[in-house]
Formats: C-alpha cells, structure tokens, sequence
C-alpha cells in the first residue's frame, strides 16, 4: 500500500462513494407532534385523570327518577337544577388541565428534538478528520472520506469509520461503546489491527487504511439494526401494505 495515501481525484472519489458508499449515516425518522401526544397520553397519572373527569362529567348528566320530589313539591327542586346545571364544571376542568399537559408536555419534546438534531448536524458538518492525500497531511470533513483513505488516528480521537491498522505507535482504544468492555483494548499492526468506528484513541497514535464507510462501518450496523422496525414501516408504507 502507497504511503502517499490517495491521489484525490475527484472520479476516483465518486467511483469509490458509489460503490462503497458515502459515510453518512442518515438519522433515525424524527417523531410528529401527534404521536409526541400520544406518548404524552400514556402516562398512567394522566389516564386516572381522564378516567375521573369521564366518570365525573357522565353523573353529572345523570339524573335518576326522584319519587320525593313529587311528595315535596318544588321546595328542594331549584337546588337540585342548579347543582345538575354546574355539574359538569368538574369533569370539564379536569378534561381541560390534561389536555393542557399533553400540549406543553408535547411541545417541549418536539422543540428539544428539533434542537437535538439541528445541533448534531451542526456538529457533523463541522467534524474533520486527518487523512493523507497526495502525500500530503491534510483535514477533510468526516463525510467526505472514502474506503482507501489513509487516515491518521492519535490520541483523543473517535473514529469515523472502520479500518485496518497499517502503522501504529502503542495505540489503545476504548470499545466500551461497542463491547462494554472498560479496559483499553490494544492494537498492533501484528495483533488485532482492526479498528471499529465509535470508539475512542486513548493513548498513542498510528494510521489506518479505510474498509468500511456510513451503514457499512460497525457503528453503521447498528444504528441500522437499532432502525429496523421504522424501516420496515417506510418501506410498507412506499408499498401501500
């Protein structure tokens, strides 16, 4: 393999994104508004809620035959009216103090997601990584690295994409996020030089040859696997099933 890296030639470039594809991976379906509520109706305070204002707004229109109204006259009849007419105040205070609940509770998670993302793809563009082009050291954003890249790793580090150590100088990673394993894991061109993207350079430097890019890499996998069941919604959906 050439020290020098790539040469940078941008058909050569496409060639490899379309055959080996892009890394990026595309982000979990955001949640509508509506199914934001209907999270937000789930909550077993708020079921209780509803359930007393139904009960509380049906006695309130519940009027069971009276057979001492008759024998009495109409001397308690008013006061019965008019504790009937104002009845159902109750119920419908309860009605509206949930639907209140539900709307702010609603809200504040979409406007946190929407802020989530916004600022996630912020960072993503921003994001550069060390790779060596041309024989020349220089930072491309994360997206635009291909399979063949050369990429430079060093202490601090997390690692966009999969490859295979090809030069390393006491390099140890975290793979917690992968294996949940807290121990440094340590690599060599000799013994285990694979190197698996989301995990973290804690000591020591090296480079690695790009295999794996976007939903190919290992953190890719599992974003994948984690979306499976949207996924199968969308494409049921496409199809009209």
């Amino acid at each position: 393999m050439s020290s020098s890296g790539l040469s940078g030639d941008p058909a050569d470039l496409e060639q490899r994104c379309q055959r080996f594809g892009k890394n990026f991976i595309p982000p979990k379906k955001p949640k509508t508004f509506l199914e934001l509520v209907w999270e937000a109706l789930q909550d077993v305070t708020l079921i209780i809620l509803e359930a007393a204002a139904i009960i509380s707004l049906g006695l309130s229109f519940y009027q069971p035959p009276d057979k001492d109204s008759e024998v009495c006259g109409h001397v308690s009849g008013g006061e019965d009216e008019s504790e009937g007419d104002t009845g159902w105040i109750e119920g419908a205070a309860i009605l509206l103090s949930v639907v209140c609940v539900v709307l702010v509770t609603a809200f504040n998670d979409w406007s946190k997601e929407k802020q989530f993302r916004g600022l996630q793809s912020r960072i993503e563009q921003e994001q550069r990584f060390t790779v060596v082009r041309k024989g020349n050291v220089i930072q491309i954003p994360v997206a635009d690295m291909v399979v063949g890249d050369l990429a430079q790793v060093k202490y601090g580090d997390l690692l966009p994409t999969d490859g295979i150590l090809v030069q390393g100088n006491d390099l140890k990673l975290d793979e917690s996020s992968l294996t949940g394993e807290s121990d440094h894991v340590r690599k060599s061109v000799d013994k285990d030089p694979m190197l698996l993207s989301g995990t973290h350079v804690m000591e020591g430097s090296g480079r690695m040859l790009v295999t794996a890019v976007g939903v190919n890499s290992q953190t890719g996998i599992i974003f994948t696997l984690l979306g499976a069941g949207d996924l199968e919604e969308d494409v049921k959906e496409k199809k009209g099933l």
